[in-house]
């Protein structure tokens, strides 16, 4: 891991640009971290619109942790951003707004090609930035994940065991391979579902839900679209990280 630029935030927190072999990505760290009282780490997934795009939320989620005294990384998806181009990726992103704009409904097909390759190929990046950011003196851990897609999510969630907590968001397409992953998800769950997301298949995101496996996990629906999220909502999910990860 490079990091390649740092500044201070308004509130103290230290906003760190990394690089990990070709990928970038952020760290930001509280003020109150350091070696003698490292804090625990929330992994920031997001949508494959890249990195800049995603900033400006990024940077809000990041310092609404801080303030609870729990540092945030994220890491850019592959195909996004300044990364190399992915045709297959870009050819199912394609062929869903082609279907979305015609009205039709979205195949099973389009679905597991614009889900499956990318959480086969993000998985294995946000393992290896763990490997990297764990040793970091002023990271203690434990870890959790919040938002993004939400197959990457699962996965990592069953075959990442520093994961101890998840926050998922119930707003983007889910391959039906998915729902036997999501019975081995075990760690305490906190699912965000916005009632009237025009793109998301509520009955499909219920169904999810019961299909985690985790003896803790609770749903919060609230009505609204795929961005009318309360505000109120994000102090909730930032009360689920508190009680699992400080």
């Amino acid at each position: 891991m490079h990091f390649t630029y740092e500044q201070h935030l308004d509130d103290g927190v230290l906003e760190r640009e990394f690089t990990l072999g070709e990928i970038p990505g952020i760290l930001w760290t509280p003020a109150s971290a350091s070696a003698s009282a490292p804090v625990p780490l929330i992994l920031l997934g997001h949508p494959p619109l890249g990195l800049r795009k995603m900033y400006p939320r990024l940077v809000a989620r990041a310092q609404h942790s801080a303030a609870q005294g729990v540092a945030s990384a994220t890491i850019e998806l592959p195909g996004s951003g300044d990364r190399p181009r992915w045709p297959a990726a870009e050819q199912a992103r394609a062929d869903l707004h082609r279907a979305m704009e015609a009205g039709e409904p979205v195949s099973d097909e389009i679905v597991d090609a614009l889900i499956l390759p990318l959480v086969e190929k993000a998985v294995p990046e946000w393992q290896a930035t763990l490997d990297a950011l764990l040793p970091l003196p002023e990271i203690g851990g434990p870890v959790g994940y919040s938002g993004g897609v939400i197959s990457i999510g699962i996965r990592l969630a069953v075959v990442e065991p520093r994961i101890v907590a998840a926050g998922f968001f119930a707003g983007s397409f889910v391959p039906r391979a998915m729902f036997q992953e999501a019975r081995q998800v075990t760690i305490p769950l906190h699912v965000l579902l916005q009632w009237d997301d025009e793109g998301n298949d509520r009955q499909a995101a219920l169904d999810l839900f019961d299909a985690f496996g985790s003896k803790e996990k609770s749903l919060y629906a609230n009505m609204g679209g795929h961005t009318g999220v309360p505000q109120f909502a994000g102090d909730a999910a930032a009360q689920f990280f508190t009680r699992h990860l400080k």
